[in-house]
């Protein structure tokens, strides 16, 4: 079958669904993909052949129907357009992104098991997704693997290639230039842990909160900076004042100020 045969068999996107109307079941999900989008939409703000999706619904031709999607947490598509066609997209279809598959996927386990340690795992290893993070801070012992764990697909399957009790590391992604990994830190007001992006160093890219906190910090300072300049042009002010005020003396009493006698 040629691929012109193959295309006209497939829905277009304007008919797919956007996701599977699968609710999450904790706050999280929506949470920390969305800071990784936030982080990258920074990261990234010049390159346009990326494409960050949280909880949309991915279509392939590599399942029994290419009507039913798989639905990541997360996933990173690289050499695609940020806006399909200058439009966002309702969802992401394999065939309209010239067969295009994320290079990344992200899962994050919830209290209801589902399927991230197998059936999806299968999912993404017959797509050919390259890389398969899953995120499980709470249910880890449950379920009998690391709070953080990196597979990468050799030779056709899935290695556990990273996970969190081998170092207090972020895991470095070559293909992408980007490490990910976990920090504790304040977000939005509340101490927790949370996925964020590394550089080469093993440095975490600032978050949006990092971000509004440099910027504080910045007008504190030059705030603070305003407030000495104008302190110093009031006491310089006031020593002019004072000196005028010594010159008008000196002048009534019949001195000149200029020349002065010596003592």
């Amino acid at each position: 079958m040629t691929v012109p045969e193959l295309l006209s068999g497939l829905p277009s996107t304007d008919e797919l669904p956007c996701s599977d109307d699968t609710p999450v079941d904790n706050e999280d999900q929506n949470l920390l993909p969305n800071l990784l989008l936030f982080m990258l939409a920074s990261l990234w703000a010049e390159r346009m052949d990326w494409y960050f999706g949280v909880d949309m619904a991915v279509y392939h031709t590599t399942g029994d129907n290419p009507r039913i999607p798989v639905v990541p947490d997360a996933f990173l598509s690289v050499g695609v357009e940020r806006r399909k066609g200058g439009r966002s997209r309702r969802s992401y279809a394999t065939w309209e992104e010239s067969w295009v598959v994320p290079i990344l996927v992200l899962e994050m386990v919830s209290h209801k098991p589902g399927g991230e340690y197998g059936p999806k795992q299968e999912i993404y290893r017959k797509l050919g997704v390259l890389y398969y993070v899953v995120y499980n801070p709470e249910f880890w012992r449950r379920d009998r693997h690391h709070p953080f764990e990196v597979y990468q697909l050799v030779n056709g399957q899935y290695q556990l290639v990273f996970h969190t009790s081998e170092a207090d590391r972020p895991y470095w992604f070559a293909e992408i230039g980007l490490g990910l990994g976990l920090r504790q830190q304040s977000l939005g007001g509340i101490e927790q842990e949370i996925l964020v992006w590394y550089d080469d160093q093993g440095n975490a890219y600032p978050t949006p909160d990092d971000v509004r906190a440099q910027l504080r910090q910045q007008q504190q300072e030059l705030e603070a900076a305003r407030q000495r300049t104008e302190e110093a042009e009031q006491r310089a002010e006031a020593e002019r004042q004072r000196a005028e005020q010594l010159v008008q003396y000196l002048r009534s009493l019949g001195l000149d100020p200029d020349n002065l006698p010596n003592a």
